[in-house]
């Protein structure tokens, strides 16, 4: 398995200049942000109070009162904090960094003599530490506080929360392992795993990669580690009803160990965190066995429970995956998180091995439902993207419970927006992937960019206008010649791309989904890549039973959608013709610089009272009314107030 050596791309060297995604970039860090700031400190009088930030003041002591939110409520916060890290790399703002290390102060105060750092126990139950993984987070929270301390660290260069969290993890080493007197456990939430491989690879401390190889090995090992917890819990109250948490062992992915696992299964945020853990792990220890796993379980979630939206988990109980070929578009959840996730796996499975099906997943992910998580106006968000909505039903029907018709300003749970926040500070981490044989491009998102190529630095700059043109421009603007190699992705939805190096035709033969072109590369080389965005129908596989004659419309990377806004109530009346022209409109107004589609289709249209029956013999209770389509981008939908939406649409 050994391979090329792998360098993550040094955030301050890069600068995002993207029409698109620089937008989102620069929303997030002048209003997102900030928007956060205010509901963790439960200053937004509209929105569910957060008490994150009271929860770390009265821990340390700096206030008095009692524990309030969710038992995990400490990693809205540390979210926040890497959030702001990633952005302080792009964008120095002194009084933020201000803002965000008197927050590490306070954490810092917070932390337990030992090392232990969590203000549910620390506040709540000091006494029951350590005593119910299956249901407390408690790793979880010290995995997002761990990322945060490495994403500080790298932003700034200061040390005090990577030294908190570097005592928290040497705690977390105490307690857990392989003997004795050290539990035998792991957390029911997936994040520990990934986050120490991160603590390693800043500290270059082995114990640390130890400890997060042990959490993956240690999973779902008989006896069970969830039934031994309980039994140690209940104690002598045999009649206490097992919770379901520790029953469903699946549901955390706990059911087997992970180098047994066969298909993606249980919570899926739980599962792509815990997989881009073992995929950083497989590579760093060079175990071929874990590479096998994650390559084997991707395969399956990729190819049998994704949604055409990069969505992942298609029921609400249990935020879970179902089945095989189980993905119904208005009852779905496909958490924010859960795709975020995907691209976070998605990346590892990059480093592991360059081959363009997992940048085209990511970039699936990204431009559909991870855009469409955050409202244009930077405060409002998704927690579930559904690929259709009826709002009338979702107000009476209680399936729907989990979907809203709008994006909110937070949530009881806000795991989301903190979430969407440090992804899209840290984007420039997926735009490339930078190996010693070959710099790979991911994503063609604009920016400017300095990488170490041996002894040298090899300056790039990307431009167009993506995935609006199909264009795409990279200028090399190094001082000196650099022999490497650049690798291209080519979209598995772009039929025929082309490439010219300065002016002259490439042949775009593909090696694993990428062009490669190696040369030594001169200041003033530019590589042209053109990449047709033909609209593109889209059709399910046959199993899919709930697209059945239906039809789904695409255009380079993004998911098009028809809502009420343009094309009137009852989408479901709403049929598209087989061999109607999909023409491109310029966007207007919200849509502004944005390309919307436009079609002839038809409705059925009805004229029936309420008095008519329910059913009806032997004809179709309507006419056929001609009628124009508008076709939105998807993650661009519930921007223009409540009002119905679908993807998928009839064909005839």
């Amino acid at each position: 398995m050994n391979g090329p050596m792998v360098t993550e791309v040094n955030l301050h060297d890069l600068r995002i200049t993207d029409p698109l995604i620089g937008k989102y970039q620069k929303l997030v860090r002048e209003v997102t942000i900030p928007h956060e700031w205010e509901a963790l400190n439960d200053r937004i009088a509209e929105v569910p109070p957060s008490h994150a930030i009271e929860n770390y003041r009265i821990a340390a002591n700096r206030a008095k009162g009692e524990f309030y939110g969710t038992v995990f409520q400490d990693s809205d916060v540390a979210k926040w904090l890497e959030a702001v890290a990633w952005s302080l790399c792009q964008t120095p703002d002194p009084e933020l960094e201000k803002t965000a290390d008197d927050l590490i102060d306070l954490i810092a105060a917070a932390q337990c003599g030992d090392g232990y750092l969590n203000t549910y126990f620390t506040v709540k139950a000091p006494g029951e530490r350590w005593s119910n993984l299956s249901e407390c987070h408690e790793l979880y929270c010290a995995g997002h506080l761990i990322e945060a301390g490495v994403a500080f660290f790298r932003a700034t260069g200061k040390r005090r929360l990577l030294d908190v969290v570097c005592r928290l993890a040497d705690h977390i080493a105490v307690v857990f392992g392989p003997e004795r007197y050290q539990l035998h456990g792991y957390d029911a939430h997936p994040e520990i795993e990934l986050a120490l491989t991160r603590l390693y690879e800043v500290t270059q401390e082995r114990r640390y990669l130890t400890l997060a190889n042990y959490f993956v090995e240690q999973r779902g090992i008989e006896p069970h580690f969830y039934d031994i917890e309980y039994e140690k819990r209940s104690g002598h109250r045999k009649s206490h009803v097992t919770p379901w948490v520790v029953k469903d062992k699946a549901y955390s992915q706990a059911h087997l160990p992970v180098s047994e696992q066969r298909t993606a299964t249980g919570h899926a945020v739980r599962f792509v965190y815990l997989m881009t853990g073992v995929a950083h792990l497989a590579r760093l220890n060079q175990n071929e066995r874990l590479r096998q796993a994650c390559l084997r379980l991707w395969q399956n979630m990729v190819q049998r429970q994704i949604y055409i939206t990069g969505g992942i988990g298609s029921q609400s109980a249990s935020e879970a995956f179902s089945s095989d070929y189980d993905l119904p578009n208005d009852t779905m959840y496909s958490e924010s998180c859960a795709s975020i996730g995907l691209m976070m796996f998605a990346r590892r499975m990059l480093e592991i091995e360059a081959d363009g099906r997992y940048a085209d997943v990511m970039e699936r992910a990204l431009y559909n439902t991870v855009l469409g998580s955050i409202a244009l106006d930077g405060r409002h968000f998704f927690y579930v993207n559904p690929l259709e909505v009826h709002p009338k039903s979702l107000r009476s029907n209680r399936i729907f419970s989990h979907v809203t018709p709008v994006r909110q300003p937070w949530f009881g749970c806000a795991c989301c927006p903190p979430n969407i926040a440090r992804l899209f500070t840290s984007i420039g981490h997926y735009i490339y992937t930078s190996r010693s044989d070959a710099l790979y491009v991911n994503l063609y998102i604009g920016n400017s960019v300095a990488l170490p190529v041996g002894e040298h630095t090899l300056r790039l700059r990307m431009s167009g206008n993506y995935p609006w043109e199909d264009q795409v421009e990279i200028a090399v603007e190094s001082e000196q010649p650099i022999t490497h190699t650049l690798a291209l992705r080519l979209p598995d939805w772009c039929g025929a791309p082309e490439a010219r190096l300065n002016g002259e035709p490439v042949n775009c033969e593909s090696r694993k989904g990428y062009l490669h072109i190696q040369r030594t590369w001169r200041r003033g080389d530019r590589v042209e890549l053109l990449l047709p965005m033909k609209v593109r129908r889209v059709y399910g596989h046959p199993q899919l039973r709930h697209l059945a004659g239906k039809v789904a419309i695409q255009r380079g990377p993004l998911v098009y959608c028809l809502e009420e806004a343009d094309n009137g109530p009852e989408l479901h009346n709403i049929w598209l013709d087989a061999d109607s022209r999909l023409s491109l409109v310029e966007g207007k107004g919200l849509f502004a610089r944005k390309i919307l589609l436009q079609a002839e289709g038809f409705r059925l249209q009805h004229t029936l009272s309420e008095e008519a029956p329910l059913y009806h013999y032997d004809e179709v209770p309507g006419q056929r009314q001609p009628q124009r389509l508008t076709f939105i981008p998807w993650f661009s939908w519930a921007n223009r107030g409540e009002g119905e939406m679908r993807i998928w649409i009839n064909e005839w």
